[in-house]
């Protein structure tokens, strides 16, 4: 179960990470990359990312890359949130495929 801190960092750091990630968005050339959800562990020292990216063929690629510059991505979410948080927890990025799942319910519903 999600304390009320754990909560309350995981909506800090998802707007920080999709306002850092829209910045990204023009240098990225029609790649859009959605924050979908953060979770926070227990203890506040690991983060793991949810990631919506469209179009979806380049959705590995990008994750993968992410996750490369993942250290770059915790410098910049720890200037933006150094004066309510006193440590930036490890980022660990992973591919949101709900919407994906989705859309195969829905394609297997309407044969």
């Amino acid at each position: 179960m999600e304390t009320t801190r754990q909560a309350k960092i995981a909506r800090l750091l998802q707007k920080e990470l999709s306002e850092i990630f829209r910045q990204q968005t023009a240098k990225t050339h029609g790649v859009l990359v959605t924050v979908t959800a953060v979770r926070v562990s227990p203890d506040l020292s690991i983060a793991r990312v949810y990631l919506s990216v469209f179009p979806g063929d380049k959705a590995a690629e990008m994750i993968e890359s992410i996750n490369r510059s993942a250290k770059t991505i915790r410098y910049e979410l720890a200037s933006r949130v150094r004066f309510q948080l006193r440590k930036t927890p490890e980022l660990a990025f992973h591919l949101d495929d709900s919407l994906d799942y989705i859309d195969n319910i829905d394609h297997l519903l309407a044969k």
